[in-house]
């Protein structure tokens, strides 16, 4: 086994100051080829806006209708063109063994788009998330829409998306307020690869 270590930025945080800068993020990301076999966890507390991504990403991709929270069904899926997509809930789950008991590890393990919300109540079970998305209301209140955004790459598929995060900062669609960067780290990842004779 050979190991590199190589420093990428995997980490961004900015502000989305209403839901016109979450649907231009959305767009942006749902026109990313590495989207077409990522799978997202989306954090943060209830009213963050989690779902409210969701459907603007949904839409962005094609989805038309009614998009429904799978708050009550755990999952709602979307048969697209060139694409399937889960829309993951595990907020009502009491025991992470739930979603081995659901069957879920076969969905996991084939192609297509997966977005889960409260990841954490399936701690142990999810395989790692190529991209968390953190969102958080503003402390001040000043602007009860606008929410601080933690993109988190954990995987390549997901530093494929984060580096065109800048380029949906410079580029708004037109009428929309461009978002607004907050701060970029840096931090190691360490990429394995596996010799075979």
């Amino acid at each position: 086994m050979c190991s590199e270590v190589v420093h990428l930025p995997i980490v961004k945080t900015t502000l989305w100051p209403d839901e016109s800068a979450t649907q231009a993020f959305a767009a942006v990301l749902a026109a990313q080829a590495a989207l077409r076999n990522a799978f997202i966890e989306l954090r943060g507390d209830l009213g963050a806006g989690k779902t409210t991504l969701v459907r603007h990403l949904l839409g962005a991709l094609g989805v038309s209708g009614r998009i429904k929270s799978p708050t009550y069904a755990v999952v709602e899926s979307y048969e697209l063109p060139d694409l399937a997509v889960w829309h993951f809930d595990f907020f009502r789950f009491h025991d992470p063994q739930e979603w081995e008991d659901a069957g879920f590890r076969d969905i996991f393990a084939s192609q297509g788009l997966k977005l889960v919300e409260w990841p954490d109540k399936a701690a142990g079970h999810l395989p790692l998330a190529d991209l968390v998305v953190q969102l958080a209301m503003q402390l001040d209140m000043s602007n009860e829409a606008a929410r601080q955004v933690t993109l988190s790459a954990q995987t390549a598929v997901g530093l494929a998306l984060i580096q065109h995060f800048d380029s949906c900062i410079s580029i708004p669609e037109k009428g929309q307020k461009p978002l607004e960067p907050i701060e970029s780290f840096q931090m190691p990842m360490v990429l394995n690869s596996d010799t075979q004779p």
